[in-house]
C-alpha cells in the first residue's frame, strides 16, 4: 500500500518504506512519515521486500525484524549484498545481541518498541543528514563518493585516500566498464598541466588497489589494460 503525493510534489519528495506488520504501529508511522514530507510504502510481509527495494530505490528503510514471511535479519543481510540504503531496524528485541547481529548485518539504526512516531521521524532525519553526501558512484556501484569532502568509501569501508588518490579513483568510479588510459587519467589529477610520466598512474593505482584490498580481503575491481591503461570493474 502507498500513499500518494499530488503530482508537483511527487519528484522532490524522499521516499520512505516501512516494512511492518502490526497495523497501528505501521498506520503511526506513516502518519509521521507523510507529515515529515516523505512518500510513504507499506509492506506487511517480508516476502518482496528485497525486489522492492532493487526495483525502486527508496531513500530510507524502516524495517520490523519479526515478519512473516522472511525475518528482517536475512531482509537486511540480503540488502545489504545490493545496496547502501539508509536502513533502520524496528523490533520488540531488546538484547543486546540482536542490537548487534543488527548492526553487523548492516543495519544504520536500531529502535525498540515501544517508541514514540516522532522519535522514529527524529532518528530518519538524523541519519539522512549523516548519510546524505554519499552517493553511489554508479548505479548499483559498491563505491560511494563524498565529492565535498574528497571521501570515498568501498562497501560501506571508509578509504583513506589523499585528494590525488580520490580524484583517480572517482574518475574510474563513475564510468565503470570505461578504459582510460594513462594521460587521460594524468589529465584528471594534475590538472594544472604539469609535466609528470604516464607512469606516475601506475604508483597511484598500485596505493589505490592496495587501499581497497586492505579492507576488501585481497579483492581489488582497478583493472589492468595491457598497453593502455585501466578501468574500474564496479
Amino acid at each position: 500500500m502507498a500513499n500518494k503525493p499530488d503530482a508537483d510534489s511527487a519528484a522532490t519528495r524522499m521516499r520512505c518504506l516501512i516494512v511492518e506488520d502490526e497495523p497501528i504501529l505501521a498506520e503511526m508511522l506513516i502518519d509521521t512519515l507523510s507529515d515529515a514530507g516523505f512518500e510513504t510504502t507499506h509492506l506487511d510481509r517480508g516476502d518482496g521486500v528485497v525486489d522492492w527495494v532493487k526495483s525502486e530505490d527508496p531513500t530510507v528503510v524502516l524495517l520490523d525484524l519479526m515478519l512473516p514471511g522472511t525475518d528482517g535479519f536475512s531482509i537486511c543481510r540480503a540488502i545489504r549484498t545490493f545496496s547502501r540504503v539508509p536502513l533502520i531496524m524496528i523490533t520488540a528485541k531488546v538484547e543486546e545481541g540482536d542490537r548487534l547481529r543488527g548492526f553487523d548485518l548492516g543495519a544504520d539504526d536500531y529502535i525498540c518498541k515501544p517508541f514514540h512516531a516522532a522519535e522514529v521521524a527524529a532518528r530518519v532525519r538524523a541519519l539522512l543528514r549523516r548519510s546524505i553526501e554519499w552517493r553511489e558512484a554508479s548505479p548499483g556501484s559498491s563505491l560511494e563518493l563524498d565529492d565535498a569532502r574528497l571521501e570515498a568509501r568501498w562497501r560501506g569501508a571508509t578509504l583513506d585516500l589523499t585528494p590525488l588518490e580520490f580524484r583517480l579513483l572517482s574518475t574510474l568510479g563513475k564510468r565503470p566498464g570505461r578504459v582510460y588510459s594513462r594521460n587521460e587519467l594524468l589529465d584528471t589529477v594534475y590538472s594544472d598541466g604539469r609535466d609528470v610520466s604516464d607512469r606516475t598512474i601506475d604508483s597511484h593505482i598500485k596505493n589505490l588497489r592496495r587501499k581497497i584490498s586492505e579492507v576488501d580481503d585481497g579483492d581489488t575491481p582497478i583493472e589492468s589494460i595491457y598497453g593502455v591503461g585501466y578501468k574500474f570493474k564496479g
